[in-house]
């Protein structure tokens, strides 16, 4: 569905060129849940900024449902296909009230107002929102907003929604009840692109694209990835509090069979050591 092609990126700042993305590849199957992660200043906004239309490579392109960035009128289309929502999502808010807010992407697109109806009842449903239409936007909790963001997003009805570091602002709880949204919404059949710095958000993902200084270094499942808590290490990354459990008892001689990614894999792999002790 999604396609970057030796993508770059550079901007102009002070009297010198910033090169943020470096001969990008990339490639995201439709219904895929793709992690994008990597340090700060590893290029990942950038390029979610690139996949989604909001910003257009310097060189090489970004194909989106056979739209490519290097037709200037597909710009736009591309921007309508990938949904995105960002860090801070009051950025996001033009209205007063959470319904208008829902309806206001649509109605740019020139959506029918009777349809818009069904996609705002149907949008704040699935955010866990249904009932808070009359409220204050900025008057929500920090996870609220989030989700309001993601019903506005979902309400223009996009190919792909993109999370930028939409979690960096919640607390742990808020943290996971996002993350159980995001997965019900790829269960439901979407791509979904997540952009983050926290490992513990990649564990569920069909694939996780590791970048740093503007490349994609590695691409791998969550399993293959973990697979080699070193290399994670050394770019810079945390781990999973799982996988950094079983490095942790592999180093004190615990033999575990299979790769460490999520707390039930944890669980299996002690368990079965416990019996056979």
């Amino acid at each position: 569905m999604i396609e970057a092609r030796s993508v770059e990126y550079a901007y102009q700042e002070g009297d010198r060129v910033v090169t943020a993305l470096r001969g990008v590849d990339l490639q995201i199957p439709r219904g895929t849940y793709l992690a994008l992660v990597g340090q700060n200043g590893s290029g990942k906004s950038t390029l979610a900024r690139c996949l989604s239309g909001l910003l257009v490579p310097t060189a090489g392109e970004v194909i989106v449902n056979g739209r490519s960035s290097l037709d200037p009128g597909a710009i736009l289309d591309l921007r309508a296909m990938v949904g995105m929502v960002f860090q801070d999502p009051e950025n996001q808010f033009v209205t007063s009230s959470v319904e208008d807010e829902v309806a206001f992407g649509a109605e740019n697109l020139g959506v029918p107002p009777g349809e818009i109806r069904e996609r705002v009842v149907r949008s704040l449903a699935m955010v866990g929102l249904a009932g808070a239409e009359a409220r204050d936007p900025h008057m929500l909790s920090a996870g609220d907003k989030v989700r309001l963001a993601i019903a506005a997003t979902l309400s223009m009805e996009p190919d792909c929604i993109l999370l930028d570091e939409a979690t960096a602002l919640l607390d742990p709880i808020s943290r996971r009840d996002l993350l159980a949204l995001v997965m019900r919404l790829h269960q439901q059949g979407r791509t979904t692109i997540v952009v983050t710095h926290h490992m513990d958000e990649v564990v569920e993902a069909d694939q996780v694209a590791v970048m740093d200084r503007g490349r994609i270094v590695w691409q791998a499942t969550p399993s293959e990835l973990f697979a080699s808590p070193e290399g994670v290490q050394a770019l810079g990354l945390s781990l999973p509090m799982s996988a950094g459990v079983a490095q942790g008892l592999r180093r004190r001689g615990l033999a575990l069979a299979e790769p460490v990614v999520t707390d039930d894999d944890l669980v299996r792999e002690v368990s079965q050591w416990r019996c056979t002790v």
